[in-house]
C-alpha cells in the first residue's frame, strides 16, 4: 500500500520509480506519482482488468519528455514515449507490453484518443487527467485517498512550475507545439508566438480544385 492505494511491489516498478526520481524535478516526480496512484484507484473502482505493472511504468514515465535529458526535435510526448520504450526494452519487456507503454506516454495529453485504447492507456490518461485539472474521473477518488495521496506527494506549486516548463518548450522549440496542448500555453503566455493555421494549410495547398 502506498498512500492508501494498492500498488504492485515488483522490481520493475521499483526501478521505474528510481529512474524517474533521479531525472525529474521534485514537482514533476510528485505529479507522476500522483497520476499513477489516481490511475490505480480508478482501475480499482471501475473493476476493469489491466496490467498493473504496465500502468505503473506508463504513468511514472509519462512526462520524461519534459526532462532536459530527453529533450529533442519531436513533440515532448513523443520524445518521452521513445525514452519510455528504451527503458522498457532495457528491462526486457516484450514488444506488446512495450508498445502499450509507448502509446500511454505518447497519447497522455490526447484524451480524445487515449481514452478509447487499451485499458492501461485509458487508465493512464484518466489518472493524469485527475492530477492535471481534476477532469474526467476526479469523483472516483474518495476523500481519504485524495488526502493521503496529496500528503504523500504534495503539488509543490505544480500549476506555476508546469506552466513555466511548457512555455520554455514553446519558446525554444515552437515547431513541436503547433498540434498539441502546448499551443494553448504559447498563445496565452508567450509574446510573439504565432502558430500556423491548419486551415491555411488546406486552403493554400498546391492543388487545383
Amino acid at each position: 500500500m502506498l498512500a492508501n492505494v494498492a500498488i504492485p511491489d515488483t522490481p520493475l516498478v521499483s526501478r521505474a520509480i528510481e529512474y524517474v526520481s533521479d531525472r525529474s524535478e521534485p514537482y514533476l516526480f510528485n505529479h507522476v506519482m500522483r497520476s499513477w496512484l489516481f490511475a490505480a484507484t480508478i482501475a480499482e473502482v471501475q473493476g476493469v482488468p489491466y496490467d498493473a505493472e504496465i500502468l505503473a511504468v506508463s504513468a511514472l514515465l509519462h512526462d520524461l519528455g519534459l526532462v532536459e535529458a530527453f529533450s529533442g526535435p519531436l513533440r515532448f510526448e513523443v520524445e518521452g514515449a521513445n525514452a519510455a520504450r528504451a527503458f522498457a526494452r532495457k528491462e526486457g519487456l516484450d514488444e506488446r507490453r512495450t508498445q502499450v507503454i509507448w502509446d500511454s506516454v505518447a497519447l497522455n495529453s490526447t484524451p480524445s484518443i487515449g481514452l478509447h485504447k487499451e485499458a492501461e492507456v485509458a487508465l493512464c490518461t484518466m489518472g493524469i487527467g485527475v492530477d492535471w485539472g481534476g477532469g474526467w474521473c476526479y469523483d472516483f477518488i474518495d476523500d481519504i485517498r485524495m488526502k493521503s495521496i496529496l500528503e504523500a506527494f504534495p503539488r509543490l506549486r505544480m500549476k506555476e512550475r508546469f506552466t513555466r516548463t511548457i512555455c520554455g518548450i514553446v519558446e525554444c522549440r515552437p515547431e513541436t507545439t503547433y498540434d498539441n496542448f502546448a499551443r494553448d500555453f504559447g498563445l496565452r503566455f508567450v509574446p510573439g508566438y504565432h502558430p500556423p493555421s491548419l486551415v491555411d494549410s488546406l486552403l493554400n495547398s498546391p492543388f487545383e480544385e
